[in-house]
């Protein structure tokens, strides 16, 4: 059978080819609700698919966005996955996900693969060893946005947490509750990634302004698998903790996981405060204090900073915009 066409639909609903090319790009200004209704149904009528190779080349765009996830594993890159897509959606764009698992090379080979697949931008959340690709971005003037974590001297749009206040959120509350031997742990710094040194920065420095010494033992930065064997050193310490303070989501699983094999009982035996709100944290026995970053916030301003770029509308925007968490207090501490 015969494809059917832009043509053949507004001929069946008895409107001009650029009335449905306007319907087709949601430009709804000029259109009444009958009108509207009348596209909508001859297009379900007719079964018309609309050519999206063809429109990718006349408007020279594929309406498509990539997002490469350093790790998809984290409950808040999922938040945010989410609420790009929703974002990107509601203006005419499809999204492709990556996971690059915090690895370099996979992280190189899948911007690649986006750039061959000429998608009009990329969020990043980047693993920070590929300076001379971003660089390379930068140079082509090609759209894109970091997420999560900075490369201050790249000049590139970046949206991230304010870290430092996150950590301090987080002991300020443990100092008011009594606590003062207080544990972080993070998952490894190795590569320098910005939000596990500003959360370290935050924790050492909140420390100082309620003149608790700070001491190294009760700070270890670590491969998630590591992280078991980290918490039994800092319990074998002379002087164990009362409080821990999870860098991520995934360190507080694993200081969950730990604490019940080893029973002990929070916050009779330790404190707990996690850095990522997480969906068990209202149910879990007792009730988990988190430090929750608004996801969907960032996630928009993201999304606005990039689709700026693929539209070219207004002054480019290469700031770091760090937006504040809040504390959700609850009974683990």
């Amino acid at each position: 059978m015969r494809a059917i066409t832009i043509t053949d639909v507004a001929k069946h609903a008895k409107v001009s080819k650029s009335t449905v090319s306007q319907y087709l790009n949601k430009r709804y200004e000029y259109m009444s609700e009958k009108t509207r209704k009348k596209i909508q149904e001859t297009i379900e009528e007719l079964n018309y698919q609309p050519n999206i190779l063809a429109r990718s080349l006349k408007q020279k765009s594929t309406f498509t966005v990539g997002v490469v996830v350093a790790n998809i594993l984290h409950t808040f890159s999922t938040q945010i996955i989410r609420a790009i897509e929703n974002y990107f959606y509601k203006h005419g764009f499809h999204i492709i996900v990556c996971n690059a698992d915090d690895n370099p090379e996979k992280e190189k080979n899948y911007i690649e693969m986006l750039r061959a697949k000429q998608v009009d931008g990329i969020i990043i959340f980047p693993t920070g060893d590929n300076l001379d690709l971003y660089k390379h971005m930068k140079s082509d003037q090609f759209p894109i946005v970091f997420m999560d974590r900075s490369i201050e001297e790249l000049n590139i749009a970046t949206v991230m947490l304010d870290n430092q206040l996150a950590s301090k959120l987080a002991i300020d509350c443990f100092v008011e509750k009594g606590y003062e031997n207080i544990a972080m742990i993070t998952t490894s710094i190795y590569r320098n990634i910005s939000p596990r040194l500003e959360r370290i920065k935050g924790y050492k420095e909140t420390l100082e302004s309620h003149d608790i010494p700070f001491n190294p033992d009760y700070i270890k930065a670590v491969n998630a698998e590591e992280i078991p064997t980290a918490l039994s050193g800092i319990f074998e310490l002379e002087t164990p903790p009362q409080a821990i303070l999870a860098g991520n989501d995934i360190v507080l699983n694993e200081v969950l996981l730990y604490l019940k094999k080893h029973n002990m009982n929070i916050p009779d035996d330790v404190a707990v405060i996690g850095i990522d709100e997480v969906p068990y944290a209202n149910f879990y026995t007792p009730t988990i204090t988190t430090i929750n970053q608004p996801a969907i916030e960032m996630a928009n301003q993201a999304a606005e900073l990039l689709l700026s770029q693929i539209n070219k509308t207004g002054i480019e925007d290469t700031s770091v915009h760090r937006l504040k968490p809040s504390l959700m207090s609850r009974n683990s501490c």
